[in-house]
């Protein structure tokens, strides 16, 4: 949201995507995710968010073959009363400490540079240029949005991104085009 200070205490639905939706991270085999040496990466990079950041709770996630659905709670630490704090809006190029930009920012820097280590690949982009985010508004949207993110993984199949849905729907089209030139 325009002008919305994206650092102040809440919950945040984030989703982050792979360059090209390509599936990097593991494979969904019977509803369940198997982290490839990348997906382990991403795994621990977003759970350290809460380690180096005391403000940051990592609520509910799911890594995915292709992306990342995760909340980050950011909480009110400040026990003092109302002080007058310093701006908190993003600017391009003028990252405001722990607000979900620079927290996703610095996350999806932090894993590229160690996966392109791992796959000799230095300065190769490995997430799409921006992400969703969602501001939760209730207790009610947090449990929609929990249960979302748990069951993700057991609708993979009858998501498009999942490549054997791919090789069907590839299949469909070359047998009906193949059935219509005969």
């Amino acid at each position: 949201m325009k002008d919305y200070d994206y650092s102040q205490a809440g919950a945040y639905f984030i989703t982050i995507c792979t360059k090209n939706r390509e599936c990097l991270f593991g494979s969904i085999v019977n509803g369940e995710m198997l982290l490839s040496a990348w997906g382990v990466i991403v795994k621990n990079e977003w759970l350290r968010t809460s380690i180096i950041r005391p403000n940051i709770v990592v609520d509910e996630f799911v890594l995915m073959p292709n992306h990342l659905h995760g909340i980050l709670v950011i909480v009110d630490t400040d026990c003092r009363g109302t002080l007058q704090r310093a701006p908190t809006v993003e600017r391009f190029g003028k990252p405001t400490s722990n607000s979900i930009p620079t927290i996703v920012r610095l996350f999806k820097s932090t894993a590229t540079k160690q996966i392109n280590e791992l796959r000799k690949t230095p300065g190769e982009p490995l997430w799409q240029r921006n992400y969703y985010e969602r501001i939760i508004r209730n207790e009610r949207e947090l449990e929609r949005i929990r249960k979302y993110v748990i069951n993700d993984p057991l609708k993979w199949s009858l998501d498009i991104e999942d490549p054997e849905r791919q090789k069907d729907y590839q299949n469909t089209a070359e047998y009906f085009k193949r059935m219509f030139e005969e």
